[in-house]
């Protein structure tokens, strides 16, 4: 896998890796919808055997805090492609650092803008992972939607490194893939891309999570009004109260963000510093 690549363009600084600021250890790429989708573009463009393949991450406050307790976790996030700000909690901490990511890229809106690219330039999708069914639903859901965009393959498979075998042979046998996107969860769908992605010669592959539910319609996504005043969470919480343990995550990471943030503005500085 090809770790922090540059291929692709960036809006800021051409052939060279997006911005990034550190959240809690993490590393979180200020990058932009039309940023990320270039970069996505053009690594297919480019083709596995130019480039390698490239991880895409979406980490939320409940990602952070999981590889602030699992450090093997958060390198494997140092050595993705790009992580992109999803989740409105390391907005938050980065306005408390003075800082700002340029944009929040929600996940799902992330998909269905690569959808509508692939659907345009003729890309293949595999999806993976979800509960029995619901990656099928998602697929006849995108190709509904797009009509342009070949969806090879949509199966649960499995997270489980013993099952490789097995699920890298039904992906094989859909023919070529530009693009899979992996829905096991956190840290088990990066775990998972990292293992496949250069094995079964893909270029990019995205860890969404709970993504397919949403676009399989299993879960309804919150209304835009609530979208537009950054309370996803609030909206996800109604219809799945049994998350309300998870979400006891964005509290504890907001207070040890802003400890961070007092910690960074107390710490002396000389000379220039490039910020992180």
């Amino acid at each position: 896998m090809n770790p922090r690549s540059s291929g692709g363009q960036s809006a800021r600084t051409a052939g060279a890796p997006p911005p990034a600021i550190s959240i809690l250890g993490t590393r979180v790429d200020d990058v932009t919808y039309a940023e990320t989708l270039a970069l996505v573009a053009g690594w297919i463009a480019d083709g596995w055997a130019k480039t390698g393949a490239h991880m895409v991450t979406t980490p939320n406050p409940e990602i952070v805090m999981l590889a602030r307790r699992i450090p093997a976790y958060r390198a494997l996030l140092g050595r993705a492609a790009i992580n992109v700000p999803d989740g409105v909690g390391l907005l938050l901490a980065a306005r408390l650092r003075g800082k700002a990511f340029r944009e929040h890229v929600r996940g799902t809106d992330l998909v269905l803008r690569l959808a509508a690219l692939g659907a345009a330039r003729g890309h293949r999708w595999y999806l993976l992972g979800a509960a029995d069914g619901v990656a099928r639903l998602a697929a006849d859901q995108l190709q509904a939607r797009y009509p342009g965009l070949t969806i090879a393959g949509a199966v649960p498979g499995s997270p489980h490194p013993a099952d490789d075998p097995a699920t890298w042979g039904l992906i094989r046998a859909a023919g070529p893939v530009d693009l899979i996107l992996v829905a096991y969860g956190a840290p088990a769908q990066e775990r998972w891309l990292e293992r496949g992605l250069d094995p079964l010669q893909i270029p990019v592959g995205i860890g969404v999570g709970g993504v397919f539910n949403f676009l399989s319609g299993q879960v309804p996504r919150a209304p835009q009004w609530m979208q537009q005043f950054e309370l996803e969470w609030l909206h996800r919480l109604i219809v799945q109260p049994w998350r309300w343990k998870r979400q006891l995550e964005l509290p504890r990471f907001l207070g040890l963000a802003a400890l961070e943030a007092v910690r960074e503005r107390s710490r002396p500085r000389t000379g220039h510093q490039r910020s992180s």
